[in-house]
């Protein structure tokens, strides 16, 4: 019986070091972008506001922890997102009938108490991002105008990381991410020079 126990403890603690030792994470999420509509200014034509759809995203992250301290962990994160297709509208035939979007985004991310059933982190970076706009306008006709842009971007992100019952090594994740971007190409000009990119997700975090 003693043997018994001793095998349980020897067993326990290396399996609580074998998940103090994981350093690293790759995240899988699936969710929406919203992108606020935007008026055109010196225009009075009726619906002379550009709108956005909320396209489904799709977003992938390899994270890897620097740094543990007793209130949590300092990670470097790279997610990368991606928005296939942002359906737009407009009064007139002058827009592209859609773009889709790419954000690479190099942040560094904090996670409290990350031993914990649920996880609340904070995440800050930069990259780029990349919009191309479809071939054709939104009502008919090809789109004359430039179709390719590439822009910085600054990002922002909060989420809560969920530990599964009885999975060391996967949780689940739920996550807003905002990518402050220039503006894609739409042939108008909205008056603003950047635009914000709220991504709302969720989906799986693997540590290994």
């Amino acid at each position: 019986m003693r043997k018994l126990i001793a095998a349980a403890l020897v067993f326990a603690a290396a399996s609580s070091a074998q998940a103090q030792d994981t350093k690293n994470e790759i995240a899988g999420t699936v969710g929406r972008t919203f992108i606020s509509d935007q008026g055109v200014p010196n225009t009075n034509f009726f619906d002379n506001v550009v709108h956005s759809g909320k396209g489904l995203t799709f977003e992938g992250n390899y994270a890897r922890r620097l740094r543990s301290f007793k209130w949590g962990d300092l990670s470097a994160e790279l997610p990368v997102i991606i928005n296939p297709d942002v359906d737009l509208n407009y009064g007139l035939n002058q827009v592209p009938e859609a773009y889709s979007s790419v954000f690479i985004t190099p942040a560094v991310r904090v996670t409290l108490i990350p031993d914990l059933a649920f996880s609340p982190w904070f995440s800050l970076g930069g990259g780029i991002g990349h919009f191309q706009a479809s071939k054709n306008l939104v009502f008919f006709n090809p789109n004359p105008g430039p179709r390719v842009k590439n822009t910085g971007v600054l990002e922002a992100g909060f989420g809560l990381d969920i530990r599964l019952f009885g999975l060391r090594s996967t949780r689940l994740r739920a996550e807003v991410r905002d990518n402050w971007s220039g503006e894609p190409p739409i042939n108008v000009d909205t008056g603003h020079s950047r635009q914000h990119n709220y991504y709302v997700g969720g989906g799986l975090v693997f540590h290994f």
